[in-house]
């Protein structure tokens, strides 16, 4: 009898997995969807005659919601600017590179973009430097100069810096609106910036004008050497005190510099002769008589 007892004893061991209450131990894992669809299948069934019924005004209501999630995806699309280009061109890198670079030396070189910076004690000195480049005084000088002049050819050289004048400051204030890019600070322009509509920073306009008025006098004026090498001093200064002031960057007066001797070229190419210079003249003055 012990003997028989302690052998039942191992064959319920042995079934205890068999057992109702862990036969689900025993049955292979299924995937947690293929569970969710086995235990909805009867609810589906029993559903499926309303869902033929209803097959036709579901399809009418699904429209404007696919509509509507269409607008929202659009609407949550994030600007290119924000986005980060996962794989981006060696083009793009280089670029932004030059860029971040540019940004970074301009703002060192602001020193006297206010008050107290390192050299706010100069900030008017650089100030004064800068008005020089500025396309009022010259404009309202040459006026003045041609106004006075009393010889043919000297009003020939001064009404065609006036016109290298004007096509400086219309030429920089197109390209500036469509750029439109600030300066490494953020300053609001002044009375003679809004009036020479010098209000962004690219391309730099006094470096164009500097650079065009130079080139334009050591072209057309007989100098000393020492008054060639101030003349080409002054423009370097007047294009880079706008970096100073932190009104400017880096490739905004480089690009300033190549386009005020874009225009002395073109200035050089349609040169105005004696008589039409005459004729503006006297249209200007009111003294024209056409015949």
């Amino acid at each position: 009898m012990p003997v028989n007892q302690t052998r039942s004893r191992m064959r319920d061991r042995n079934d205890l997995i068999n057992r109702p209450e862990f036969l689900s131990l025993n049955q292979p894992l299924r995937n947690s969807n293929e569970a969710r669809g086995t235990a909805r299948r009867p609810s589906s069934l029993k559903r499926q005659p309303s869902q033929q019924q209803q097959q036709q005004p579901q399809n009418v209501q699904q429209e404007p919601l696919e509509n509507n999630t269409e607008d929202r995806k659009e609407s949550v699309k994030l600007p290119e600017d924000d986005c980060i280009q996962l794989n981006p061109s060696f083009k793009g890198i280089a670029m932004n590179s030059l860029l971040a670079i540019d940004i970074c030396m301009s703002k060192r070189l602001g020193v006297c973009a206010y008050s107290h910076s390192s050299w706010g004690g100069m900030r008017s000195m650089v100030n004064l430097l800068a008005i020089t480049g500025h396309g009022i005084p010259w404009i309202v000088g040459t006026i003045i100069c041609l106004t006075r002049s009393n010889t043919m050819a000297g009003q020939e050289v001064l009404v065609n810096l006036l016109l290298a004048l004007l096509l400086d400051v219309m030429t920089v204030a197109g390209m500036q609106k469509l750029v439109k890019r600030k300066g490494p600070w953020e300053m609001t322009p002044g009375l003679f910036d809004y009036i020479a509509m010098d209000i962004y920073s690219f391309p730099a306009a006094h470096a164009s004008r500097a650079a065009m008025v130079s080139k334009f006098l050591l072209s057309h004026l007989v100098l000393a050497v020492p008054l060639r090498i101030l003349l080409v001093l002054w423009a370097f200064l007047a294009g880079m005190s706008r970096i100073v002031l932190g009104r400017h960057h880096l490739t905004d007066v480089g690009c300033g510099f190549a386009l005020g001797y874009l225009h002395f070229n073109l200035v050089e190419m349609v040169w105005l002769p004696s008589n039409t210079c005459q004729t503006l003249i006297s249209i200007g003055t009111l003294s024209w008589i056409p015949f």
